[in-house]
């Protein structure tokens, strides 16, 4: 049985650390729409960026009026005064106090190297740098939080200098030492004992600020709080520089529902999965299936055994039910699945279906064969719900693709740079009737997209409502090099639903054709 224990306080720091992860980069606007949302899910300071470094971040503080916080408590951040120069005089520490948080976090040196190579200056000023910062700051009525950076590197080269900087830090009146694993070069049992002794060394709050350079963020995060810290910095979904840093979307359920830690309430963390999404997509990327708890795969059983065990008792195969973090359970489909964890998408066609029925086995043998000649169905739930209907005799064709011509040409605009045009020439038959019809795209797929569209639109008109959201291509077999087999998956919108097909060949243009037919049927099967 789970204990209650005490609470641990969340820091996230998408805004700042999150921002200094490869390919991303915020507008002010990004940054206001993250801040909201981790205020709605419940975290409890958000580092909202260094207002000295750059104007987007000093930007952002003058905007911060407009957030109107209910939870969370925004922090700026920034370093410790320069070598020989007094807080006050500190244009970067001025710059803290003109941002207008009641928070600030700053970070200082707690290893040697550091001091030494970095700062060049001696031990003894590094330690009055990071005191005469704070102890400025909080005469300024701030509260202060103190991120010793390099902590766990530090106390393996000198615990004692490591233990004094904390210690001076708590004396200058931070009310929260924060260890950073900034290499993210350790352990889990590491990070226990150096955390044990720092919480028994200072009696402020002790943080934990890891890295994920050894895979070992989230593992070293939940030994740290074991250990006994108390306040948990991370980004949300992990992002940040090198291999980014602790994901709190992991920390916080494996502490909360593993653990017993009081982070949220069991509402808010049923929006973790959806919190965590919406910041990747303010962020421009693509949350990976893979990840704990909130990725697209995380419950998802394509194995047959798996997927029978899971029907017939969801702890086979589950640590958690997945609604407890706001995820959903998924079947894919592919050759590995067995009939089990087909039956409930050939009921959703066909409720009359079972596991043994003749129709199942054809079915599941057939998408088997279409998956060896380079199909794919998991991410592809339209063309698999074509192609059930055509194996029970429930689909007729809308039209037929006569034939198609493609020309495609690459013009210079100044003899360095080119644009890409092709011409599409294409031949419908719906019924009885034919229709001839040519268009120009910005590549060949598009091309053969629009005249496709443009010729069925005479039969469909409603066919102009719909169009393509996203292409991807990949190559299956590229032993093969030229001749080998592409898939390509088309999503396509009518403004309401959304839906993805496949198509696969050793033609990327046939395999395309394939899926944008499979898409043209897929909106008008119920016509």
């Amino acid at each position: 049985m789970v204990m209650k224990m005490k609470k641990v306080e969340m820091y996230d720091s998408t805004l700042r650390d999150g921002a200094q992860g490869q390919g991303i980069s915020f507008s002010v606007s990004d940054k206001l729409k993250i801040a909201r949302c981790l205020d709605r899910f419940g975290v409890d300071y958000i580092e909202a960026g260094n207002p000295f470094s750059n104007p987007k971040d000093a930007e952002f503080f003058e905007r911060a009026a407009e957030l109107k916080l209910a939870n969370a408590k925004l922090t700026a951040f920034g370093s410790t005064v320069r070598k020989g120069t007094a807080p006050e005089d500190d244009e970067g520490v001025n710059t803290l106090l003109a941002a207008g948080t009641k928070y600030i976090t700053i970070f200082g040196k707690a290893w040697k190297l550091h001091v030494d190579c970095i700062l060049g200056v001696t031990p003894e000023e590094n330690i009055a740098m990071i005191s005469n910062t704070i102890s400025y700051l909080c005469k300024k009525g701030r509260i202060v939080f103190f991120d010793a950076e390099h902590y766990f590197d530090g106390y393996k080269d000198d615990p004692d200098y490591a233990l004094e900087v904390i210690k001076a830090a708590e004396h200058a009146g931070a009310s929260a030492v924060i260890l950073c694993d900034t290499n993210g070069g350790c352990f889990p049992d590491e990070v226990s004992k150096i955390v044990k002794v720092a919480d028994k060394a200072v009696r402020i709050t002790v943080g934990i600020h890891c890295h994920n350079d050894t895979g070992c963020a989230a593992a070293n995060t939940v030994s740290a709080v074991k250990a006994g810290a108390v306040q948990v910095q991370g980004t949300f979904t992990g992002i940040g520089e090198r291999c980014g840093n602790a994901p709190l979307a992991t920390v916080i359920p494996d502490l909360q529902l593993k653990l017993g830690y009081s982070i949220v309430s069991a509402e808010r963390l049923k929006t973790l999965t959806a919190t965590a999404r919406y910041i990747n997509e303010v962020s421009n990327l693509r949350l990976p299936g893979y990840l704990p708890y909130i990725g697209g795969f995380a419950f998802a059983h394509k194995g047959g055994m798996h997927a029978d065990g899971v029907a017939k008792n969801t702890k086979t195969y589950e640590h958690i039910d997945p609604s407890e973090v706001g995820n959903y359970r998924s079947f894919p489909l592919s050759e590995v699945s067995g009939r089990s964890a087909l039956l409930p998408k050939l009921q959703a066609v066909e409720s009359s279906l079972t596991k043994s029925s003749s129709e199942t086995k054809t079915i599941t043998e057939k998408m088997k064969e279409l998956e060896h000649e380079g199909f794919q169905f998991e991410a592809a739930e339209a063309s698999f719900e074509l192609l059930v209907r055509k194996e029970l005799g429930r689909f007729t064709p809308h039209f037929e693709i006569d034939h198609y011509r493609i020309i495609s040409s690459m013009d210079s605009l100044d003899g360095n740079h080119y644009t890409e045009k092709a011409n599409a020439l294409v031949k419908v038959k719906v019924g009885d009737k034919y229709e001839i019809t040519a268009d120009e795209g910005e590549g060949p797929v598009n091309a053969i997209d629009k005249a496709l569209r443009k010729a069925l639109e005479v039969f469909y008109p409603e066919l102009r409502k719909m169009h393509l959201v996203d292409f991807k291509v990949r190559v299956i077999t590229s032993n093969d090099s030229t001749a080998a087999v592409t898939r390509v998956l088309i999503e396509s919108t009518d403004g309401e639903n959304t839906w993805t097909t496949v198509g696969a060949s050793r033609d990327i243009i046939n395999a395309s054709v394939i899926a944008l037919t499979d898409s043209l049927e897929y909106m008008l099967k119920d016509r």
